[in-house]
């Protein structure tokens, strides 16, 4: 598969929207895929390795209000710790070991919070789609607290804004209240009654699905209500390939290492 250039960057000034997009073709799914734990620096920093200047991540809440970079409700998979992340505060949740778990050669690698993550992303010239990964109960307020954050973290930016997205509209919801110029997309794993008109009631600029979601009839539904596509989680090569034949706009990969975009100094 041909490597795929990345995309020029536009001022932070100007509203994403579907019909000025300015995100790359390829996006390295929780930092680097399966290369590097997800959801951390190191992982942004080997996906970076590889060729990619779009990332997607998972946010959600601690006890007292950080935004952190973490998947599953719980800590056990991807930590040390154990229980509900977001029933922890950031005190006790920055000590814990988020990278053994992967490999030793990653053992002692912290959790990340949004600001950090922020901080490489600009620094690197690099794009960023935050998925709103809420604690079940705190769909609205998550949405609320990442929105405002991203605002306040790429305002003095001249690089793109995040893409927002979430599989709960009650998050898209909240951060649409919060930060109604951030660009924001919808998640979806089935395609259940009503997806496409809750997108456009949202404000969404893009729908993304479940890789197997998409075809001829979809595609057109999507971009006919002006919205634009993007897949995940996409690592075969005959996957992608029917997806870019479909015309998809973004394509969510754990595998780095077998689909490079074309390789920029870091």
């Amino acid at each position: 598969m041909k490597p795929v250039s990345p995309s020029r960057h536009t001022k932070a000034s100007e509203t994403v929207s579907a019909a000025a997009w300015p995100y790359p073709l390829w996006i390295a799914h929780r930092g680097a895929g399966r290369l590097a734990p997800e959801n951390t620096l190191a992982a942004f920093r080997v996906g970076a390795s590889h060729g990619y200047r779009m990332f997607e991540c998972d946010a959600k809440l601690s006890a007292d209000g950080v935004v952190f970079l973490m998947h599953d409700d719980t800590l056990q998979r991807t930590t040390n710790g154990e229980g509900i992340g977001g029933h922890h505060d950031w005190r006790h949740l920055s000590q814990l070991d988020a990278g053994a778990w992967h490999s030793r050669g990653f053992a002692g690698e912290p959790l990340a919070t949004l600001g950090a993550v922020a901080a490489y992303c600009l620094a690197n010239a690099c794009w960023l789609n935050i998925e709103i990964k809420p604690t079940p109960g705190l769909e609205r307020v998550t949405g609320e607290v990442v929105a405002k954050e991203a605002v306040a973290l790429w305002a003095a930016s001249s690089s793109d804004s995040p893409l927002l997205t979430s599989f709960q509209p009650e998050a898209l919801q909240g951060a649409r209240e919060a930060a109604p110029d951030l660009p924001r997309g919808l998640l979806l794993d089935t395609l259940w009654d009503g997806w496409l008109d809750v997108a456009k009631e949202l404000g969404c600029v893009a729908i993304v699905c479940n890789h197997a979601l998409w075809d001829k009839t979809t595609m057109a539904q999507a971009t006919q209500a002006g919205m634009r596509t993007l897949a995940y989680t996409v690592n075969d090569e005959w996957a992608a390939d029917r997806l870019l034949a479909l015309g998809i706009d973004g394509v969510i990969t754990d595998r780095v290492e077998r689909f490079a975009p074309a390789r920029a100094a870091v």
